[in-house]
């Protein structure tokens, strides 16, 4: 029998249970109360990029950081291990992984891919896989993956190979036909996918992506690992990994499970978490298991990691808990985004089936998205003169005959608006009577001025 080490949590295994809720849900005034903190008259409706915290969490954070600056030795050797393992233990059970070792708890997602990539790259430069090998990823992967490729991947030799996907999109069928395509590309001329890269919800544009038919797909095939990129899934979509299937599977906790800035978990099946895996961050614990290296790279503030028994606290003041949160969510996003879609008379970038708590809205086409630095403009002119916190996607139609058109010409900008438990009616109808109000007075993404 394999040594037990407890500060992977095995001396603190205990039965499941089920969470429990209040009978006394939390009421709207509750909810403005925690979310006081944020920035008065802002419609905030982009919880997607850097989500939000409430204040009973916050109070909670505090309490962790200062009883660690009270006597961080008494914390280090006493307290921090067995509450990260509390926390690890939370995540187990919300995700069905079989073991607690399987669960590590890193900053965010980009620590994951880097993680993940490392083990990859090493494989490349020590010879184990051939110079002419090959990883698989979406196109619209977020940037700091694609960056973490050419660090650790590329670098060392491997070649990538992207998905292009379509948007706006109508159906799985579609993504899962072009992700067969570049597996195809991938595997020509005698080339072997080592690692494929998902991303469970997309960023920009954001798409629920069927991860479990692009996995069963990827074994199918041959791909030696899959590495799903999950950054806004815990808390917006149910997450099994056992169902799933994935070798590495990552989610940011502060996004849209309301903890502070910075904590995410990586799931790493235990067939796949071999000495091979390490954290990027070199401390003692280095050869301990990723769960342990993850735990203390170096002196700094682990108060994130150890508040996800209060989060579950808080989210489970709310009817049927965080699966209820996610069902209203998703509920009141697709009502507002056909709102707006129907005010501006244009359209949402995916069925609602293939979103979350995020949407895509086609902008008017008589704004004149026509690049990049015009969706930037459009963003911050929304921000500072409207107090609208939106994030603005540029699209280029492969063929401007053929693409999403309006009364009034072709739509190449969307919208991508969150919803989350703070938000109300007000923060959209903001956005939907600025938009128009724009194109009511004429002006174009290149006339906006910021005063």
């Amino acid at each position: 029998m394999e040594h037990e080490d407890p500060r992977n949590g095995e001396s603190l295994h205990r039965s499941s249970k089920k969470p429990k809720f209040s009978s006394n849900y939390i009421p709207e005034s509750e909810i403005r109360d925690e979310f006081s903190h944020h920035q008065p008259r802002v419609a905030r409706i982009n919880n997607g990029s850097f989500g939000s915290c409430p204040g009973s969490v916050l109070a909670a954070q505090r309490r962790w950081q200062l009883q660690f600056l009270r006597q961080p030795d008494a914390f280090y050797f006493n307290t921090l291990r067995n509450g990260i393992t509390a926390s690890r233990m939370i995540i187990k059970d919300l995700i069905n992984a079989d073991h607690v070792d399987e669960v590590s708890l890193v900053d965010n997602a980009t620590t994951a891919a880097a993680i993940v990539l490392q083990q990859i790259g090493h494989s490349f430069s020590e010879g184990k896989f051939k110079k002419s090998d090959t990883v698989l990823m979406l196109h619209c992967a977020f940037q700091a993956v694609k960056k973490s490729i050419q660090a650790y991947v590329t670098r060392a030799g491997g070649s990538v190979v992207e998905v292009r996907l379509p948007f706006p999109v109508n159906s799985e069928e579609e993504i899962i036909s072009e992700f067969k395509k570049s597996i195809t590309e991938g595997k020509s001329n005698g080339r072997k996918i080592r690692l494929a890269i998902i991303d469970h919800i997309t960023s920009m544009p954001s798409v629920v992506i069927p991860v479990k038919e692009l996995v069963r797909v990827c074994r199918e095939e041959g791909i030696d690992q899959v590495f799903v990129d999950a950054a806004h899934a815990i808390g917006s979509l149910k997450v099994d990994v056992k169902e799933i299937g994935a070798d590495f599977y990552v989610s940011n906790l502060y996004k849209w499970f309301f903890c502070p800035p910075s904590v995410a978990f990586l799931h790493c099946k235990k067939a796949n978490a071999s000495s091979d895996v390490h954290h990027p961050v070199v401390s003692h614990e280095y050869g301990n298991g990723l769960p342990i290296e993850s735990s203390w790279i170096g002196t700094r503030d682990y108060s994130s990691q150890l508040v996800i028994p209060a989060v579950l606290e808080f989210v489970n003041r709310f009817e049927g808990g965080i699966e209820g949160i996610m069902e209203r969510n998703h509920e009141q996003v697709v009502k507002m985004g056909k709102m707006l879609a129907e005010s501006w008379g244009t359209n949402l970038g995916s069925p609602p089936e293939m979103c979350t708590a995020m949407i895509m809205v086609g902008l008017p086409s008589r704004l004149c998205l026509n690049s990049e630095e015009d969706a930037s403009r459009l963003r911050s002119y929304l921000r500072d003169c409207h107090e609208v916190e939106v994030p603005i996607f540029y699209q280029v139609p492969k063929d401007r005959e053929d693409g999403v058109r309006d009364n009034d010409g072709c739509i190449t900008g969307y919208v991508r608006i969150s919803h989350q438990v703070y938000n109300t009616l007000d923060d959209y109808e903001k956005l939907r009577d600025a938009i128009n109000q724009i194109v009511k007075d004429g002006k174009t993404c290149k006339m906006l001025c910021i005063e």
